[in-house]
């Protein structure tokens, strides 16, 4: 059976596939995935060990002479997504009274300023090269709560977890030191990049639900498509601007982070008027996660294909 072959026939599939497997199983049979052991370490709450040793294995082929371009890529694609993100939850906030079509700033804020680093890397290393996954080193910043809880400092809600960054960070740090000091350490660590991809799908899988878009409604859907086309669509054509040339990789933050379900709970515990929205703003950004996992690669692969054969 060529299951690769297959796999690669779809946009993003390496991911995307093994993703989507993963959510319908925990979505109709949770249980086979929580049977314990090395089972459940590995497919169900793998994520964050499959991320850091995905995170070294990208940081090893970073050289310490071409370390700029992977910054500069990097800042440029974590300013724009902030910004977009930012924007748009103070628009709601200022302009809507705070509900955009059931959609309140906290959700919007939270969502769109927070991207997916696990798809964006299989992404860039699936349609980029070896700078492009390196911009996950800033990129990182968006993986997480930190931007999301600066828009919302304005407010004075919010802190800033800076160790989280450094946890983010450290794997990355690790891998650019062992794949300069050794080039067969950086062919063995670089090499395991695709072997994770599956394994990256997999795990953010089995932690989402289709279940989670039927209780966030329509505002959850509204919400993913809200952030594929601003920070997706819009992220790639303000990339593309700035580096005078079509590329994908542009489109590639145009997602969720699952880590974003937990910024409105973390927000209320600082302004517990906040806590009769926080569930529906779980779910509308649990729903804004999938929804956003899903189109992301297939819109990413449809402009690659496309920019080639320009």
């Amino acid at each position: 059976m060529k299951i690769v072959k297959t796999l690669k026939k779809f946009p993003g599939g390496m991911m995307l596939i093994p993703l989507l497997l993963a959510c319908l199983i925990n979505t109709c049979c949770p249980k086979i995935l929580e049977i314990g052991g090395i089972t459940t370490s590995l497919f169900k709450n793998g994520q964050p060990v499959v991320m850091g040793l995905y995170l070294i294995c990208t940081g090893s082929t970073i050289s310490f002479k071409k370390a700029g371009e992977p910054i500069v890529k990097g800042a440029i694609l974590t300013i724009v997504k902030f910004l977009i993100g930012t924007g748009i939850g103070i628009a709601i906030s200022k302009f809507f009274n705070d509900s955009f079509l059931g959609i309140s700033s906290l959700a919007a804020i939270a969502a769109i300023t927070n991207s997916n680093g696990t798809m964006y890397s299989a992404l860039a290393n699936e349609y980029g090269d070896e700078t492009d996954a390196g911009a996950i080193a800033v990129l990182s910043l968006n993986d997480g709560p930190f931007l999301t809880m600066i828009a919302l400092g304005a407010s004075g809600i919010s802190s800033i977890p800076f160790i989280s960054l450094v946890s983010v960070v450290v794997p990355i740090i690790i891998g650019m030191i062992l794949g300069n000091l050794d080039p067969e350490f950086k062919k063995i660590l670089s090499n395991g990049m695709e072997m994770l991809i599956p394994f990256c799908g997999f795990t953010l899988g089995a932690n989402m639900s289709f279940v989670t878009i039927f209780k966030a409604g329509l505002s959850g859907v509204l919400l993913g498509l809200i952030t594929v086309v601003t920070t997706g669509l819009l992220s790639f054509v303000i990339y593309s601007l700035i580096r005078r040339k079509w590329d994908p990789i542009g489109m590639a933050v145009g997602t969720t982070g699952g880590n974003a379900t937990a910024t409105p709970a973390n927000v209320a515990l600082s302004d517990p008027s906040l806590n009769t929205i926080v569930p529906v703003a779980t779910a509308q950004i649990a729903a804004s996660c999938v929804v956003s996992s899903i189109l992301t690669p297939i819109i990413t692969g449809i402009i690659h294909k496309k920019v080639n054969k320009k």
